[in-house]
């Protein structure tokens, strides 16, 4: 397949190592693009949640894309967030075209934008991180009864649903979070003059236009590869938000088919050395 030519790549939230993540679709995109530069903005490996016993080769497959990207020269911006928090001790680290950084100021045909993840938005996780990571693991749960739920109206016929997005969508308190969110981040960007403010965390794609008395900014964000499965993609002077779901150029047939033999782990030893080696740098 050809790949189509990009020149930046925004992925957040798609949380390797936990039952939610559309890991096999999150590759399939990838292999079908050449990006120049690579932004992965937070919640990329769910660190949280990580457990030995369930790293599925479908997951180990992403980190191995990426290193393959680095060692083709793409520029790898890897962005903390909250469910990956440990790296941010590691903030600074740069080995070729990788490096691990809290945010990203990247200049686009002159223009300025302010690419980071989000959370320190988030009151709950500044003053009550244990009641965060306790709903990280109820939502994990219901992307799972979810995916079960999907699996079997797909053989009755019938279209997937979204709990999650469903039970957002319907709660006044998780709709001002959302609404509050963006205005927030929109304001301080048009207080530092930037041209565009790119997030993730929230799970919800969009590119708007916000304007306040001050100013207008450009607000996007990038969604996840758990729900949406969208990323945002730059390219030619114009900003995209790529959806999974209505690209007719990648085949759809095996989505949300997880045999047993996907959940054994691949390289898990792989993986838990490399988080060994960053302690020891750290």
């Amino acid at each position: 397949m050809k790949k189509r030519p990009v020149d930046v790549v925004v992925i957040s939230d798609v949380h390797l190592g936990t039952y939610g993540c559309h890991a096999k679709e999150l590759l399939r995109y990838l292999k079908s693009v050449q990006p120049k530069k690579v932004i992965l903005n937070g919640d990329i490996i769910d660190i949280w949640q990580f457990k030995k016993r369930y790293w599925p080769k479908s997951h180990m497959k992403i980190i191995k894309h990426i290193m393959s990207l680095i060692t083709k020269g793409v520029q790898v911006h890897y962005i903390t967030g909250n469910h990956d928090e440990m790296l941010r001790k590691f903030v600074g680290f740069k080995l070729g075209t990788f490096e691990i950084v809290n945010k990203v100021m990247l200049t686009v045909d002159g223009k300025k934008a302010w690419c980071f993840h989000g959370d320190v938005f988030d009151v709950t996780m500044q003053h009550s991180k244990w009641l965060a990571k306790l709903g990280a693991v109820g939502y994990d749960s219901l992307i799972l009864i979810n995916r079960a739920i999907n699996y079997l109206m797909g053989l009755m016929g019938k279209g997937p649903i979204s709990m999650s997005k469903k039970i957002k969508n319907s709660v006044k308190s998780a709709v001002k979070f959302i609404n509050n969110f963006e205005i927030t981040a929109a304001e301080i960007a048009i207080d530092n003059k930037y041209d565009y403010v790119v997030c993730g965390h929230i799970h919800q794609p969009v590119i708007r236009e916000v304007k306040t008395n001050n100013g207008k900014v450009m607000y996007l964000n990038s969604g996840d590869w758990i729900e949406n499965l969208t990323a945002l993609e730059y390219n030619k002077g114009t900003w995209s938000l790529y959806h999974y779901y209505e690209d007719t150029t990648i085949s759809h047939e095996d989505d949300d088919q997880h045999g047993p033999e996907d959940n054994l782990p691949e390289d898990s030893e792989l993986f838990e050395n490399l988080l060994q080696e960053f302690q020891m740098k750290g």
